[in-house]
């Protein structure tokens, strides 16, 4: 087994909330990637979504296009209209050799406002349509992965997939055409166990973001009920080995499972604090340590 580790830009410039990195150059990202020693990068809004414009700016910096985040809505639309809507996206990464499309139901989503809690979040409740949506979301894997792309579910604060709970639910519900994207970041913030949630769906873990958590950070999130990016403002996240995660005990999982794909750094801290450069070196040698620690080959 082997594993690439990549980066997504977040490091540098924020989707979530423009201001952050607004000033830095696509350029930046990639140059500064590159030389913490990543092999590839997620997509961010820098990135043009032309394949024939973006495949050689990828080249030029010996980079690698990792995947991309899409914003589903199949609680929305039905399996048609997301099939047609998600064209563009997935073109672009089969076109650039992604395997893997990152992507997140976003109906009725809060962690994209500011002055939304968390408890605010959106829930499904009903059985009935846990089964409906999971039937659809696996006929939608079904789909991109006869085109060449597996979907990974990114559970995520804010969103109907947040807890481990719904994980399990949305593993109850789904075959495994659908991959699961594990987050250790957001399913510690969620109260959840990553390394528990590692082991019990090994088989179905197809892409790995590594993010880490400061434990105070989220006790005040918690405690005062704050906004997913007012937690970011604070310094929820940061780069893995810089935080609370077990990420040795997670790797051994890794290991015994045989995982094989990317491992990316996904930590999205304010770049005018937490100078990008500085922590993306910090969390692409925390990885290189993981790996070797647990006899996990690395490769570019």
């Amino acid at each position: 087994m082997s594993v690439r580790i990549g980066i997504n830009p977040l490091t540098w410039t924020n989707d979530d909330l423009p201001a952050l990195g607004a000033e830095t150059p696509l350029s930046t990202c990639l140059s500064e990637g590159k030389q913490a020693g990543y092999s590839g990068f997620e997509l961010g809004n820098k990135f043009p979504r032309d394949a024939a414009v973006l495949g050689p700016i990828l080249a030029e910096y010996d980079l690698k296009l990792v995947s991309g985040w899409y914003s589903g809505k199949l609680l929305e639309h039905d399996l048609d209209a997301e099939i047609a809507a998600i064209q563009d996206h997935l073109n672009l990464l089969k076109t650039l050799g992604a395997t893997e499309m990152v992507y997140c139901e976003v109906t009725g989503c809060i962690h994209g406002d500011q002055e939304a809690p968390l408890s605010d979040r959106p829930v499904i409740n009903d059985p009935a349509v846990w089964a409906s949506w999971g039937a659809a979301l696996t006929k939608l894997a079904e789909y991109t992965q006869s085109q060449g792309v597996r979907l990974a579910y990114h559970h995520h604060m804010g969103t109907v997939v947040q807890s481990e709970a719904d994980v399990d639910k949305l593993m109850e519900n789904t075959d495994d055409a659908l991959g699961l994207l594990l987050d250790t970041g957001h399913l510690t913030c969620a109260g959840g166990d990553p390394i528990a949630v590692q082991k019990r769906y090994a088989n179905r873990i197809n892409h790995v973001h590594c993010k880490d958590v400061r434990r105070v950070v989220l006790d005040e999130v918690n405690n005062r009920g704050k906004s997913f990016l007012n937690g970011v403002l604070d310094g929820l996240f940061t780069v893995p080995g810089d935080g609370c995660i077990d990420y040795a005990t997670l790797f051994k999982g890794l290991k015994e499972s045989n995982y094989s794909g990317w491992l990316v750094v996904e930590a999205e801290q304010d770049p005018a604090v937490a100078n990008p450069l500085k922590y993306a070196t910090m969390g692409y040698e925390n990885l290189r340590k993981l790996c070797a620690d647990a006899g996990i080959e690395v490769v570019v």
